[in-house]
């Protein structure tokens, strides 16, 4: 079940040990169908999901008007406000879709060491325009301290698989790659022999097996 809580959709269950503070992409509402499907597969892992929209897609929302969304780095102070209001329960991890997860790479090891958030979870990360591979938007992954896991489709135009080999990547970046997948993380079936709900339930697992493992982490520092 999914209850609307001011600003933010939230789903799983209130007492998680987990909340996941998910952003949308630079073009689709929190509630596209891709954020909806996503939220659903790591709620029924026992994570707290929680959804929110920077202000350009509330007022296009409500006003109609479809603007181009703003640079991603004037997206920052919404993030951290987003993550104050929601004040989670027990450990944060910060991410979203796209645009969403780019956000949060770029406030993330602040919050990191301050000890705010303990994840980053980036759903099909936008490497570089598409057609434009030439114009990387990866600068700092390479030195992000903050654990994070990018779940990305092998033929996302954002950034394929073959792509991403070649980019300089923090250590502290893992990858999961969905054979076949596009940036909405869904193959075709006929090529890939997968369906998308299969796809988001390796994402869901693949997340659950990836914060118990920085559990492990933290108990043991």
């Amino acid at each position: 079940m999914t209850i609307t809580n001011g600003k933010f959709l939230l789903q799983g269950p209130e007492d998680a040990e987990i909340t996941i503070l998910l952003a949308h992409g630079a073009g689709a509402p929190m509630d596209s169908a891709s954020m909806s499907a996503a939220a659903r597969a790591l709620a029924e892992h026992n994570f707290r999901v929680a959804r929110f929209e920077f202000a350009y897609m509330a007022s296009r929302r409500n006003s109609g008007v479809r603007k181009p969304p703003p640079k991603a780095e004037t997206l920052k102070g919404e993030y951290l406000s987003a993550v104050a209001e929601l004040g989670a329960n027990g450990s944060l991890v910060i991410g979203g879709k796209s645009m969403g997860g780019r956000v949060a790479s770029m406030i993330a090891d602040d919050l990191y060491a301050a000890g705010k958030i303990v994840g980053l979870l980036c759903l099909g990360y936008p490497f570089h325009p598409p057609e434009k591979p030439e114009n990387l938007r990866t600068a700092h992954l390479a030195e992000l301290k903050t654990p994070t896991l990018i779940c990305q489709g092998t033929r996302d135009q954002f950034g394929t698989r073959e792509e991403v080999t070649h980019y300089v990547l923090s250590d502290a970046i893992e990858m999961v790659w969905l054979e076949d997948g596009d940036h909405d993380l869904k193959p075709r079936k006929a090529v890939s022999g997968f369906t998308a709900a299969e796809h988001l339930r390796t994402v869901a697992e693949t997340v659950r097996a990836w914060s118990d493992r920085l559990g492990d982490r933290r108990a043991a520092s």
